[in-house]
């Protein structure tokens, strides 16, 4: 693969690989990259994608927000053309409902492969949808402009697109559901300060950050990080014990792989 080859370009979405790091970018500025289900379809297929030489995958909107959430054209009578609108999904089966959903949750889910460090970088609005998909990624690196809010409540719904999980964790329990509950917008400096972000930057500097992230991502050998990803992911479920136990097995394999012991 040469660099910079375009893998996919379709509905609001582009995927480009340069050897080791893919970039995904949103493409519809002129609506701030608000979201479809036919976005989150190509944002599944961006992952399904995906060659196995990349380790770090950069996700970007193009313009002046990252992603102003879902497109409200969602709750009129006509949805989408060629799409069941969200009212007539609703007066469906329970399980289709279910099944749909879960599908549009496949656009949010890949991101923490542990294959993979996905960034997003992250400038002006990120609401609702678009707060969830900066959530979906590892690492966050934000611009002094950037503006989260979860505003699904404000329009009677919760948010489900696999957010909530990584806001408590990263935030806490009280913070999340007053964030959540009111709809808020979290500034750079809280976001920096509880967690969101790993990093603000002014907005013209978010892609050298992100490059120079993901070089030192690239540093380190891939298996490590592979190891460490899924050590530290696995934390969360684990209690102090079995987290010792995890860490010890992951030694084993790495120092028997740098001896060249195989199983």
């Amino acid at each position: 693969m040469t660099s910079l080859d375009t893998v996919l370009d379709k509905d609001g979405v582009r995927l480009t690989v340069d050897d080791a790091v893919a970039t995904v970018t949103l493409t519809n500025p002129a609506k701030r990259n608000a979201q479809s289900p036919a976005l989150w379809r190509a944002l599944t297929e961006a992952g399904r994608a995906l060659p196995g030489t990349v380790r770090v995958v950069v996700l970007r909107g193009e313009g002046k927000s990252f992603s102003a959430g879902l497109d409200r054209q969602a709750f009129t009578p006509e949805g989408f053309d060629g799409e069941p609108s969200f009212l007539d999904m609703a007066r469906g089966p329970e399980a289709e409902l279910d099944a749909t959903i879960a599908e549009y949750q496949e656009a949010f889910t890949w991101w923490r492969r542990n294959d993979l460090v996905s960034i997003a970088t992250v400038q002006g609005h990120a609401i609702g949808a678009g707060f969830q998909l900066a959530l979906a990624c590892d690492l966050r690196i934000v611009a002094e402009d950037v503006q989260f809010a979860m505003r699904e409540t404000s329009l009677g719904l919760v948010p489900d697109l696999t957010g909530t999980h990584p806001l408590v964790n990263l935030v806490g329990y009280a913070r999340a559901l007053e964030i959540c509950a009111t709809g808020r917008f979290v500034h750079a400096e809280e976001a920096e300060r509880t967690g969101l972000a790993n990093l603000v930057v002014p907005a013209d500097q978010l892609d050298a950050a992100a490059r120079d992230l993901a070089g030192a991502l690239l540093a380190a050998p891939r298996d490590a990080v592979v190891e460490t990803k899924a050590l530290l992911a696995g934390a969360l479920s684990r209690d102090n014990e079995q987290q010792r136990v995890a860490e010890r097995a992951a030694q084993g394999r790495r120092l028997r792989d740098l001896a060249g012991i195989t199983d």
